[in-house]
């Protein structure tokens, strides 16, 4: 299972970065990706990246303010977020695929997901 760190509280206008880490030995190989869910939202795609981090993919919503990446080396994706907005406001899932290597953006694509961790912004 994936382990998610770095959220918090913070102003509108700040950053932030999130990390995952898996143990799976096959991590490697196979798509991550990051997903939220607010109190009044259901769970959506936020980034997703390839297995060889060559292959991005954003949600309309984050994109030219979030980037993902990740390090295979050390079993690691990485999600920067600047500009945060109030709307951004949400639990952030980390989501790593056991099939998908293409960097899908459908959650049914991926298998294992991590507790979450909250991220707030006031503005």
């Amino acid at each position: 299972e994936p382990v998610e760190s770095g959220g918090g509280s913070v102003q509108a206008g700040a950053s932030l970065t999130l990390s995952c880490e898996s143990s799976a030995h096959i991590f490697g190989s196979y798509s991550a990706g990051w997903f939220r869910q607010s109190a009044d939202k259901d769970r959506e795609f936020v980034a997703t990246i390839d297995y060889s981090g060559s292959v991005t993919n954003y949600n309309d919503f984050v994109k030219g303010r979030f980037t993902i990446s990740r390090d295979n080396g050390k079993n690691m994706v990485t999600l920067q977020m600047n500009d945060l907005k109030p709307e951004d406001t949400a639990v952030y899932y980390c989501a790593t695929s056991g099939g998908d290597y293409s960097g899908s953006a459908d959650p049914n694509r991926y298998d294992y997901w991590g507790q979450g961790t909250q991220v707030t912004v006031s503005s």
